[in-house]
């Protein structure tokens, strides 16, 4: 064998390659599996969903069947309140979210999401998806009781249509609102009680009781905060009415809360370390 081979030649046609890292997830499959995940989240805890479809449910035979009467005695209040009661339903529901990332945020499930080449971040957008489909859920089955307890809407099939479209953007934009709330509390029992303080909004409205009969330094109030357009739009609207000026700032101030909730998440998370 006269051939000598050379080491620094024979192995040296391929040059060397490092370590090859994982190829990034897409957004649209990340969501995905946060999304399942949130979902799978919500079927499991039994106990919120059901507290959040059955209080408004109490709520609305109380004031259905007690308080009624007084208020209007002939015996219309249900299509009066339902609205409000539905939004109170989307807020009871909406505020589970806000303990749900602060979880996340607080036990250091997070943290190990960022070692991993996804968006972090999709985990929020999982809870606020699942969020959204849950209290949708809740929603119809809260119109439902109402149909059985005497509710009668006048609404056509274009009403109905704009009514659900209306508490959709209601319900993704408090969500989101209590997403952000749950990124910058400390505690799931911190998120939970900030977040409790929103759900009062419903009752400074329009939703029981027509503003007009509040206190003139309580009228004021009730009459420019964001809950009363939109009661006011989806009671117009499942009455079967021409809607007024107040769709505008209903829309509006949905837009307006959804676009800070959604600033103010995703500055938070950063803050608190997310690089994606």
């Amino acid at each position: 064998m006269s051939a000598n081979l050379n080491p620094t030649t024979a192995f040296s046609s391929e040059p060397s390659q490092g370590p090859i890292s994982p190829k990034p997830a897409s957004l649209l499959t990340t969501n995905l599996v946060f999304i399942g995940r949130g979902i799978r989240h919500s079927l499991r805890n039994v106990e919120s969903l059901l507290m959040s479809i059955m209080l408004p449910v109490m709520l609305m035979l109380l004031f259905t069947y007690v308080f009624g009467g007084a208020i209007t005695a002939g015996g219309d209040y249900v299509n009066y309140v339902v609205p409000g009661i539905i939004l109170l339903c989307a807020g009871f529901g909406s505020s589970s979210t806000a303990v749900d990332v602060a979880t996340d945020m607080s036990n250091g499930i997070i943290d190990r999401f960022r070692t991993m080449p996804i968006s972090s971040i999709s985990a929020v957008t999982g809870h606020v998806a699942a969020s959204l489909a849950r209290n949708l859920l809740a929603t119809g089955i809260v119109i439902g009781v109402a149909l059985l307890v005497g509710f009668r809407p006048s609404a056509g099939f274009v009403e109905w249509l704009g009514a659900l479209a209306l508490i959709a953007l209601f319900i993704l934009t408090f969500t989101w609102l209590f997403a952000a709330i749950g990124m910058v509390t400390g505690s799931p029992q911190a998120a939970s009680g900030y977040g409790f303080m929103l759900l009062f909004l419903p009752y400074l409205s329009s939703a029981f009781v027509p503003t007009n009969t509040m206190p003139s330094w309580l009228q004021g109030f009730a009459d420019h905060q964001p809950i009363t357009p939109v009661i006011e739009t989806i009671r117009v609207l499942l009455a079967g009415q021409p809607v007024t000026s107040n769709v505008w700032w209903a829309v509006g101030w949905c837009s307006a809360i959804l676009l800070i909730a959604l600033l103010w998440c995703s500055l938070a998370f950063r803050r608190k370390g997310g690089r994606r």
